[in-house]
């Protein structure tokens, strides 16, 4: 038996009415296993942030419940609501003192991180000079030198110069320990923008310092609010060197107030979970309307 071919039909054309197979498609038995690792990657997923959201949700809604209530049903709901504890804490003038001794902080922090480290970052990237691999190695090795073998050193360093109970003490060790992450984030990013945009520049007859100011720094921006993100959260929710160095409530910040608050108010669970997560609350919300943005910059970081 033999069979009859269609002129202009290719052998092995597919017949009308046929599925159509890609051969950019991939085999059933491979597109089987995507189609089950997808709802186990979506149950995973959903697994990871409600361990991650529950106890923040907890410690949120715990602030508006009364003492009593959480002994009573430690897992339940506010019933009835109540926003005594949260007035109670902004009516506190120990807050705001603290509040403000974290902006402060925070803001000084971020900005000499973000500053000192475009300018490091800019020399290691675009200047070629003899060391500048082992320059760079060395704030790599600075992630590798964890705070609290320094803490010692640090405490009897800051002491001699008598700044201890200020807050330049908590602002200039930060901004230390936070260059290397920055560094590692930014020379890389510095390093993909084109050479051509410099010579252009350089041929226009602009410097080295019009160049990084009008040129560089504006296609640096994700880069650098990446860093900025990052330093600022790190600020916020540092413990140990305000515990520390600080010292007292007056010169202390929220995240030490919160011990201050627990300790006085021990008693009083729904106060002390009220603050908290006023405390948190900062961060928490900068955090999450610049996650787009630190996406963006670590993802320029990696590709350069």
């Amino acid at each position: 038996m033999t069979a009859t071919l269609t002129p202009g039909a290719a052998p092995n054309a597919p017949t009308p009415g046929s599925p159509r197979v890609s051969l950019e498609d991939p085999p059933p038995s491979r597109r089987k296993k995507r189609d089950l690792a997808t709802p186990f990657a979506y149950i995973v997923a959903l697994v990871i942030c409600g361990i991650t959201v529950a106890p923040v949700i907890y410690v949120i809604l715990g602030g508006f419940r009364t003492t009593a209530q959480i002994n009573r049903d430690p897992a339940g709901l506010p019933d009835p609501w109540v926003v005594d504890k949260y007035l109670g804490v902004f009516q506190d003038p120990n807050f705001w003192t603290q509040f403000t001794n974290s902006t402060i902080v925070a803001v000084a922090t971020t900005g000499g991180v973000v500053i000192l480290g475009v300018m490091a970052a800019f020399v290691i990237a675009r200047y070629d000079f003899y060391g500048r691999t082992f320059l760079f190695s060395v704030f790599v090795a600075g992630l590798l030198f964890p705070l609290t073998v320094a803490v010692l050193p640090l405490f009897t360093m800051l002491r001699s110069f008598g700044l201890l109970g200020n807050l330049l003490a908590v602002i200039a060790p930060q901004i230390a320990f936070a260059l290397p992450v920055t560094i590692i984030i930014l020379v890389p990013f510095l390093r993909a923008i084109p050479a051509e945009l410099e010579d252009a520049a350089l041929i226009d007859g602009a410097g080295r310092f019009t160049f990084f100011w009008r040129v560089l720094l504006p296609l640096s921006w994700p880069g650098l609010i990446t860093v900025g993100v990052l330093a600022f959260v790190a600020s916020w929710n540092a413990y140990l060197l305000p515990l520390l160095l600080l010292g007292n409530p007056a010169t202390a910040t929220l995240p030490v107030g919160v011990q201050y608050f627990s300790t006085a108010y021990s008693q009083d669970t729904a106060g002390v979970l009220a603050f908290t997560s006023i405390a948190m609350l900062p961060a928490l919300l900068f955090f999450t309307l610049a996650q787009r943005r630190i996406v963006g910059g670590l993802t320029g970081a990696v590709k350069g």
